[in-house]
């Protein structure tokens, strides 16, 4: 982890570059609920993601220590990504922001509608990419 490569010496303004990134805190989400997950399984679980942004973000998150890389030379080749004790400090927050996103939105979501997409808990969000690209909120169970 380089201080160079931040734009600013804030440690706010740090984190939120780290964190700031497309689909970053949803891919936390999706580990912080699934636990260590394969990277297929992870291109699966968010949909609209390329594999070139996911493997931009995994590379990322591994290289600020948040998550951690496992690697079986098996064939074909098994690699899973988890939480490191430094991506587990995250998961407070992303708990927090699932609550947050349950009182705002589960009212606007028809108590009919499939929760398809939907990763780890009932009650974790779901996105598709918006016209920039980022993920965009599409449905809270």
């Amino acid at each position: 982890m380089s201080r160079s490569r931040y734009p600013s010496p804030c440690p706010v303004s740090m984190l939120m570059e780290v964190l700031s990134g497309p689909w970053t805190m949803y891919l936390l989400w999706v580990l912080s609920t699934n636990g260590p997950t394969r990277f297929g399984a992870l291109k699966r679980r968010i949909e609209g993601i390329s594999t070139k942004v996911l493997t931009e973000r995994l590379r990322m998150l591994e290289q600020e220590e948040i998550l951690y890389r496992h690697y079986e030379p098996t064939v074909p080749p098994q690699v899973t990504y988890g939480l490191t004790e430094r991506g587990q400090e995250l998961v407070v927050i992303l708990d927090q922001l699932n609550d947050l996103a349950l009182r705002w939105y589960t009212p606007l979501v028809d108590e009919n509608s499939p929760s398809e997409g939907c990763v780890g808990l009932a009650s974790a969000p779901t996105v598709s990419p918006n016209s920039t690209g980022s993920p965009a909120p599409t449905v809270f169970r």
